[in-house]
């Protein structure tokens, strides 16, 4: 038996935290090269200092004239993303800071295990272990902690960009200790919110009465008592941020990215990496699994183990573990799995359509938890394979 009551944290970063900005770019790169050509590879890193971009890694098109042409965007796609986040710092601005491509054809030997041929199926891009779980401790079937988290910094960057918070700034981190009773999430016993800001003369008690109102507004009636420890820009003064002061790099976000800790991962970033490279889309996949699972009521925690080998189409494993809250046993739930849904790579992506430029949005505030959306971004959080699993079992 699990324990039921306890404190759980998790953490998120805003749009503008320094590795943040370099998934965004490293995303859009993707998005770019996915809306020239659906099979497009790409495997895009982005590093981000004080008043410089570079980015760097391999890309593949079947057309090499078009291959060149798309090079010569990268500078303009990587400042259209800083300016929607909206750096216009003296030391990191949009318009001035320098942007440096670095980025080169895919390497013929990983092609070639990957690529489909006469003789074999395509193979995945790389060997690894990828995790997707659910819990119905929320409504998007999230762990609570690492939602909400998420959920205030959306909110803070909604206000910041409208202009109804004219002195918040892009960088920000937000962590909340959840309280759990019986299992379930029933308060809040501390907030930690950093967020840059506009002047140096703004103490924490200023930005904590421009941000309080916004997290109350996102959390739980309830969840925030006397009790509740706030930290607001506990160290004072946040004006430097961003880039300029920290450096930022593509794929150090990963727990924020998924589950904020409550669920394992398996260590490979996702931003910048085409839907060939399993470390994505097969991490993708198993959330949409375990979502599923929850989803069907078959269980009300679902752990989805999915691993795999480079040059190899089908998954090498499947485990299923849900804690003890399973309907039905979990080695029914995998080979359930296996009857409703085609896990090699090229299987993935066409069931949940991921041909698609749909992965800058993905880039910030977590790539689980979302809403699907009508073009198809986020197909993994659908619901529509709970009745197949069922009715496998």
């Amino acid at each position: 038996m699990s324990r039921q009551n306890y404190v759980f944290t998790s953490e998120s970063v805003s749009e503008g935290h320094p590795d943040k900005v370099c998934d965004r770019i490293s995303d859009a790169v993707l998005d770019a090269f996915l809306g020239e050509e659906p099979e497009a590879r790409v495997a895009a890193e982005t590093f981000a200092t004080t008043n410089r971009v570079v980015i760097g890694g391999e890309v593949g098109l079947s057309d090499q004239k078009k291959l060149s042409e798309y090079m010569d965007r990268i500078e303009d796609i990587a400042r259209a993303c800083i300016k929607d986040i909206g750096y216009e710092q003296d030391k990191f601005h949009h318009a001035t800071c320098e942007i440096t491509n670095l980025l080169h054809e895919q390497s013929a030997h990983i092609a070639q295990g990957v690529d489909a041929a006469a003789n074999k199926d395509e193979g995945a891009g790389d060997q690894g272990i990828m995790f997707g779980f659910a819990s119905d401790e929320t409504k998007h079937l999230m762990p609570a902690p690492i939602h909400y988290a998420h959920a205030i910094l959306r909110r803070l960057a909604e206000v910041r960009k409208d202009g109804t918070e004219p002195t918040l700034r892009p960088d920000a981190k937000s962590q909340l200790s959840v309280r759990y009773e019986g299992g379930k999430p029933v308060g809040v016993t501390s907030i930690v919110l950093s967020t840059q800001h506009e002047s140096e003369a703004q103490t924490s008690d200023d930005i904590r009465a421009i941000v309080e109102p916004y997290i109350r507004e996102v959390l739980p009636e309830g969840w925030i008592s006397k009790e509740t420890k706030w930290h607001v820009n506990p160290t004072g003064k946040f004006v430097i941020g961003g880039p300029d002061g920290d450096a930022g790099l593509t794929g150090r976000k990963i727990i924020v990215d998924t589950y904020g800790g409550a669920a394992p991962h398996g260590g490979g970033a996702f931003s910048g990496k085409d839907p060939t490279k399993v470390d994505r889309s097969a991490a993708y996949a198993a959330r949409y699994l375990a979502k599923n699972v929850v989803g069907s009521g078959m269980a009300k925690k679902c752990l989805i183990q999915l691993s795999y080998a480079i040059g190899v189409s089908e998954p090498l494993s499947i485990y299923c573990d849900t804690y003890g809250t399973g309907e039905v046993d979990d080695a029914a739930v995998e080979l359930a799995i296996r009857k409703v849904m085609n896990l090699t790579p090229r299987g993935i992506r066409e069931h949940l359509q991921l041909n698609k430029p749909i992965y800058q949005r993905t880039a910030a505030y977590g790539h689980f938890g979302r809403e699907p959306d009508a073009d198809g971004g986020f197909s993994w959080e659908k619901l529509d394979l709970a009745e197949a699993l069922a009715a496998a079992v």
